[in-house]
């Protein structure tokens, strides 16, 4: 209740959340009475309109007065070609897109075909729109089906995908409308910024973007940096060696855990046991420093990062787990050597991190677009977030018909033990009168978990995890069954809906008379826009369908945010197997949960502030290595800073030798500066905070240091292009790029960082909150 007033009270207030949907009703008539006209054309007469509103826009008309004609005539040909025609929800979301808003539309309410009619609009211009995916199943699957739509009107459709060829990509990125997951956009973005020619870049400008799941990409993702690698020398260390040593340690006499499993440190004997079997001598000696940084990632590795928690093995690899969805994010790496750590602790082949050559977080990259929107089911908690990041305003769009859904009030245990045992009585209870049921796990430990509780009960059910993500599609189709149970991480039904009576919906009657799918959740997590889209794979489309959330005491936010402290004094009985009535521990679990949500809010607006800092250094060079690519005048400087020696060369080889000559040092050379310089600002990062303990401010810290590191490379630079072509052995055929050391890695590759996975800022936000909480 109290979140449904603060929501109106913001809608009344305006700011972040659009207020009224008027201006969007009026367009909706104009949309009919062009549809009411255009029913009656024939195909062809329904594809020259197409025309007709090119050559309005070249004539000097808006988009948005080109609007109400185009959306009709895409709801038209949708209802022909695809035989589903919009509806005004439908058509007022996409009203809403094009005007760039982030939208939410609730599960089940056609977010695919809502984008079609803003890409239409937009993609009329020739310059191009992306509909970035959550994934790249949907981007396939929404490009195939939503594709005839785009082709009856004579306008292009791509997509892009991992693992297809450079010219094939350009290609797709040419088209009107291109599907592509916002990750893939990135990495391709990254390539285009290594490229040693114009026409080895496959992107063109980036014009509009409607992102998908947009609060998972531009909110949950939005900080995690994009990163393109290169070949690098293997390091000296031997980290499997160090795994081997500190798995032999003993907790407590050789390192200690912190009380909320977030950070882990040696004590005084561990490293004395560590010299004395390395015989290495002090390891606070500065000389040893990076093989003290080696062993404290793989006690890191040892003790904090839980195998089927943070990470799985598959096919010899080490492949992390998306902590907010459960699902695998296999391009994404754990930062500094602490990748490497996992990967010796679990003996597996150690892979190369590669130096980094250059990175853009998504937040940035989506940026670079003129126009921004994006849609979700949950867009609604995130208001103030997107407004404040992307000044995007939220519309929220109703449901085409009334949800039906039960949302029933939390079950709260004291011990996991009764939690576990409550989950499967529910289960049973939901299963034996037929009514599925679909239980939503934090992780893949506890989703195998229930697994094996079920099958004991002799309950027959279904698992979904990062195991067995490619049967996704196939095991959320039967999850409306008659009597079908079905366990999954927070992976569930991305982009994929649960129809009730399963694929076909033959039952779909005797499951409607039972009260719809039951979903049930077995933690609370640290947003409750997770939640939320939880209890959304139930009752879509106005369908009924039922909810409840089954916790405990001892669950991990619960337990690391210091649920113990906020109950002091309440009297509560730990060994009952009965839920706790005390309304007092129901509001303080949502308060704990109101908490951490505002901290992780803060941590993303820190976090901001200090990538902000590397991120005007990064559009600077990329501007200036954009120059010599498109060969513009202004971008060479060996005329001037080595006037003697190319005049003689001019008048040997002619000046576009000498540009070739200038644009392949300065090429390179831009490359090699950038990548040492993040280098240097990772490492920068890394212990800025230490400044704090000095009464410093560690973002006025970084900011100095960054600015001061940023001048003296672009100084270094100039220095070093003009050294390099002093020094070189110019022909007519240009350089011998081998003999002048300017060839590029053989190899490059991509991947996500994931940042900061144990410690840090997380113990900070740990302690911010138990203060808050208590009091102090």
């Amino acid at each position: 209740m109290f979140d449904k007033l603060t929501q109106a009270f913001g809608r009344l207030r305006g700011g972040a959340t659009e207020v009224s949907l008027r201006p969007y009703r009026r367009l909706l008539a104009k949309i009919a009475e062009h549809e009411r006209e255009l029913r009656r054309c024939t195909d062809d007469r329904l594809r020259s309109t197409v025309g007709d509103l090119q050559q309005q826009l070249a004539a000097g008309s808006s988009l948005e007065s080109c609007l109400p004609r185009t959306f009709a005539v895409v709801r038209e040909v949708a209802h022909r070609v695809l035989s589903q025609r919009p509806y005004d929800e439908q058509m007022l979301a996409g009203v809403a897109l094009h005007r760039g808003r982030v939208v939410q539309l609730q599960t089940g309410e056609g977010k695919t075909l809502a984008a079609v009619a803003p890409a239409v609009l937009n993609g009329l211009t020739g310059r191009g729109v992306h509909i970035l995916t959550f994934n790249n199943y949907l981007a396939q699957r929404d490009a195939a089906w939503m594709g005839p739509i785009f082709q009856f009107l004579g306008m292009t459709v791509g997509c892009v995908v991992p693992a297809q060829p450079r010219v094939v990509r350009r290609e797709a990125y040419t088209r009107d409308v291109t599907y592509v997951t916002a990750q893939q956009a990135g990495f391709d973005y990254l390539r285009d910024q290594l490229a040693l020619e114009l026409d080895l870049q496959v992107h063109r400008s980036h014009h509009f973007a409607i992102v998908d799941e947009a609060d998972s990409i531009l909110i949950d993702e939005a900080r995690v940096p994009l990163v393109i690698a290169g070949e690098m020398p293997e390091p000296a260390v031997d980290v499997s060696v160090l795994a081997e040593l500190v798995s032999e340690l003993k907790c407590q006499e050789h390192y200690e855990i912190g009380d909320r499993a977030r950070n882990v440190h040696f004590t005084s004997a561990g490293l004395d046991c560590l010299e004395r079997e390395l015989g290495c001598g002090d390891l606070h000696e500065e000389s040893r420093l990076p093989l003290l940084t080696r062993l404290n990632q793989a006690l890191h590795a040892e003790c904090l990062l839980r195998r089927d928690v943070d990470y799985i093995v598959r096919e010899g690899c080490v492949v992390l787990l998306d902590e907010l969805t459960g699902r695998v994010a296999p391009q994404r790496r754990w930062p500094y050597g602490l990748h490497a750590a996992v990967e010796a602790k679990e003996r597996l082949p150690i892979q190369r991190p590669g130096k980094i050559l250059g990175s853009i977080t998504l937040q940035h990259f989506v940026g670079l677009y003129d126009k921004l929107s994006g849609m979700t089911g949950t867009a609604e908690q995130a208001a103030e977030e997107f407004h404040g990041f992307y000044d995007l305003k939220v519309t929220v769009v109703p449901t085409h018909k009334p949800c039906a859904r039960e949302d029933q009030a939390d079950l709260t245990f004291t011990t996991r033990t009764a939690k576990f045992a409550e989950v499967v009585r529910l289960v049973r209870q939901k299963h034996d009168s037929g009514q599925p049921v679909l239980v939503g796990t934090a992780s893949v430990q506890e989703s195998e978990f229930f697994l094996e509780q079920l099958r004991a009960a002799g309950i027959p059910c279904r698992v979904l995890n990062a195991r067995n993500d490619h049967e996704e599609a196939c095991i959320i189709a039967a999850a409306g069954q008659f009597g079908a149970v079905t366990i999954s991480t927070n992976m569930a039904g991305r982009g994929i809906d649960i129809k009730l009576g399963g694929h076909g919906q033959a039952d779909d009657h005797r499951v409607r008379a039972r009260g719809g799918l039951f979903v049930i959740g077995t933690n609370r997590h640290e947003s409750r826009r997770i939640d939320n889209q939880l209890r959304g794979r139930s009752a879509r489309q106005g369908d009924p369908g039922q909810t409840r959330f089954v916790i405990s005491l001892e669950d991990d936010l619960l337990r690391r945010f210091g649920i113990e402290d906020s109950l002091r004094g309440l009297s509560l009985e730990r060994s009952s197997e009965d839920s706790i009535g005390n309304p007092q521990v129901t509001a303080k679990v949502a308060h704990i949960q109101r908490v951490v949500e505002g901290e992780c809010f803060e941590i993303r607006r820190t976090l901001r502030r200090y990538s902000q800092v590397l991120e005007g250094h990064r559009q600077a060079i990329v501007r200036r290595r954009q120059e010599y690519l498109d060969d513009a005048a202004a971008a060479y400087i060996l005329e001037d800073r080595a006037p003697q020696r190319y005049a003689e060369l001019l008048q040997q080889f002619g000046r576009a030798v000498l540009r070739r000559v200038e644009r392949q040092i300065a090429i390179w050379q831009i490359d090699q500066c950038w990548a040492d310089h993040l280098e240097l600002m990772a490492e920068t990062r890394d212990t800025i905070h230490l400044f704090s303990l000095g009464g410093l401010d560690p973002y006025f810290e970084y900011q100095q240091r960054a600015s001061k590191a940023y001048r003296d490379m672009l100084q270094r630079l100039d220095d070093t292009i003009v050294d390099r072509f002093n020094a070189a052995q110019v022909t007519a055929a240009g350089l011998d790029l081998e003999r002048e050391q300017l060839l590029r890695p053989a190899a490059t590759w991509t991947y996500m960082i994931t940042d900061h996975p144990v410690g840090d800022v997380f113990d900070r936000l740990a302690r911010r909150v138990r203060r808050l909480l208590s009091g102090n």
